[in-house]
């Protein structure tokens, strides 16, 4: 069952990469329109219809007809604008603890929910057994008379 998930996750991956990776050479407006933010409004330029959106669009159709990559426009508009521009933080120095933190933490309380499953769930087992506790002597023959009285 693990194996067959991590097949699952590989290939899933694997679909991902392969479109970025092609495009990469050639990119399209709609892709770069998806990964880069309109400085004055905040959202992503596929999102916005501010004038400055407008001219980051002809600006990116211009690089695009001039040949260049994606990474080559996106550097450009960082050198203008700044990282800020992009819609994720590149995944280098400090900005990089915003892709393994996310993965870290979900990986951190899985296994402090798991810990406490086990935990709470041999709790509750030995709480559900019966304690049998050895009668003293006293109350060992007492228990005798009172049979031998019910049976005779």
């Amino acid at each position: 069952m693990i194996a067959g998930r991590s097949a699952l996750v590989v290939l899933t991956a694997l679909a991902l990469v392969a479109p970025a990776v092609a495009s990469e050479p050639h990119p399209t407006l709609a892709e770069l329109a998806t990964e880069v933010v309109c400085p004055t409004c905040h959202t992503t330029l596929d999102q916005s219809s501010s004038p400055v959106a407008q001219r980051l669009r002809v600006f990116i159709r211009a690089r695009i007809a001039a040949g260049d990559s994606k990474g080559e426009i996106k550097d450009a508009l960082v050198r203008e604008f700044g990282e800020s521009i992009l819609a994720s933080p590149p995944k280098k120095g400090f900005n990089l603890l915003a892709w393994v933190l996310p993965p870290v933490g979900l990986v951190v309380g899985a296994g402090v929910l798991a810990f406490l499953a086990v935990r709470w769930s041999r709790r509750r087992d030995d709480a559900d057994e019966p304690r049998i506790e050895s009668p003293d002597a006293d109350a060992d023959r007492r228990i005798d008379d009172e049979l031998a009285r019910y049976d005779g």
